[in-house]
């Protein structure tokens, strides 16, 4: 099991950027043998799949919605995942939360754990 918390989310307009940061806590584990993803959720809307990014971070996939825009990372050795969101628009508010799976995939069936969230709101 591994404890995530998020932070870096807040209120920015349109065009703008925020950074994300998730740091992990893992106990008997080390944080590099969780592939990560982040997801985020509108209000009333479902969660939805945002970015993943393998173990070692040499492999990183993103949702349409924001390919282009946003970039994820991780540094293992500091136990930290990031997304990098540039170009915001309106429709990207939303809470984003990070998550942890054995396996490098997008479906948030697959994620065993989860930080609380963090809320992101763009203004038009």
């Amino acid at each position: 099991q591994v404890h995530l918390v998020e932070s870096g989310g807040g209120l920015v307009q349109a065009g703008g950027s925020l950074r994300l940061s998730c740091v992990a806590s893992a106990s008997g584990r080390t944080f590099s043998t969780y592939a990560m993803g982040w997801f985020r959720q509108a209000p009333g809307k479902e969660r939805e799949f945002v970015a993943r990014i393998s173990w070692s971070g040499t492999l990183t996939d993103y949702s349409d919605s924001v390919k282009g825009r946003f970039t994820i990372s991780r540094d293992n050795a500091k136990n930290m995942l990031y997304l990098q969101m540039n170009t915001l628009k309106s429709e990207d508010t939303a809470v984003y939360y990070c998550a942890a799976s054995n396996a490098y995939i997008r479906a948030l069936d697959e994620y065993d754990d989860w930080g609380q969230g963090t809320q992101v709101t763009v203004s038009s």
